[in-house]
């Protein structure tokens, strides 16, 4: 028996459609995450809608409340700390950095318990324990020694909330956090400018701790606005003649105006 000739045509048939194949599957991988990722839980877009609340001033956002709890936790430490820079600083450049700190967190503070007070946040009235901490340090130290901790532990804390206040000045809906953003950008920035002045600045440890804190952990986010109390202002506090420094009392607020 002959074979049969083969059939003109198969093997190009057939090739076509190993690549129609081919081709079909490829599209569909590309595809398939656009389908679904709409539906995707835990993507920055749904982390944010499910963390903002509505406000009369726009939504509110976790970062725009963890920002104005920071403005005032910055106030609670850094104005006791900058009335012991003006007593304890050995040079007029230190005192003066010190004046910065007074004068523009008891601007700022102000700001922010009106800020907070029309957003029903509520505020913190103590500083965190590393704040706390970086107070001890100042207290105990003296000399230019003191000058050399007060200016780079205020000068890291600042470069640190310095991006945060950029982050939240770009992204903030709320018109109410951006203004409070404006004038803690400005205020910050003269601090830094203030404390780089004094010389006193050690630029390769400042690079590798601002390095080393780039990526921080994420914190659990101040609760949505609710009925609240006003906080104490933060005010210099009267040095003692023991030349301690204690923190702002907590006491109430005036109610905003």
């Amino acid at each position: 028996m002959r074979p049969r000739p083969p059939v003109k045509g198969r093997g190009i048939v057939s090739g076509t459609g190993i690549i129609i194949t081919g081709l079909t599957a490829t599209l569909l991988a590309l595809i398939f995450p656009v389908w679904t990722y709409a539906d995707r839980s835990g993507t920055g877009v749904a982390v944010l809608n499910a963390e903002t609340v509505s406000t009369s001033y726009g939504p509110l956002s976790a970062l725009d409340r963890d920002f104005v709890t920071k403005v005032r936790l910055a106030g609670l430490w850094e104005l006791p700390a900058g009335q012991e820079a003006e007593q304890k600083g050995t040079t007029q450049a230190v005192r003066t950095a010190g004046q910065h700190l007074v004068d523009g967190h008891t601007f700022l503070d102000q700001r922010v318990r009106d800020v907070a007070a029309k957003l029903g946040l509520q505020l913190p009235n103590e500083p965190t324990a590393q704040q706390r901490q970086w107070l001890t340090t100042l207290n105990a130290a003296q000399g230019v020694d003191y000058d050399r901790q007060f200016v780079n532990i205020t000068r890291l804390a600042h470069g640190k909330v310095f991006s945060l206040v950029a982050q939240v000045r770009a992204t903030t809906r709320n018109s109410l956090v951006r203004a409070l953003a404006d004038d803690a950008n400005t205020t910050v920035l003269d601090h830094i400018k203030a404390l780089e002045a004094t010389g006193f600045v050690n630029w390769d440890a400042l690079a590798q701790d601002m390095a080393m804190a780039s990526t921080p952990p994420l914190v659990n986010s101040p609760a949505p606005p609710g009925p609240t109390t006003n906080p104490s202002p933060a005010t210099p506090v009267v040095p003692s003649p023991s030349a301690t420094y204690s923190l702002p009392p907590a006491e109430s607020s005036p109610p905003p105006q």
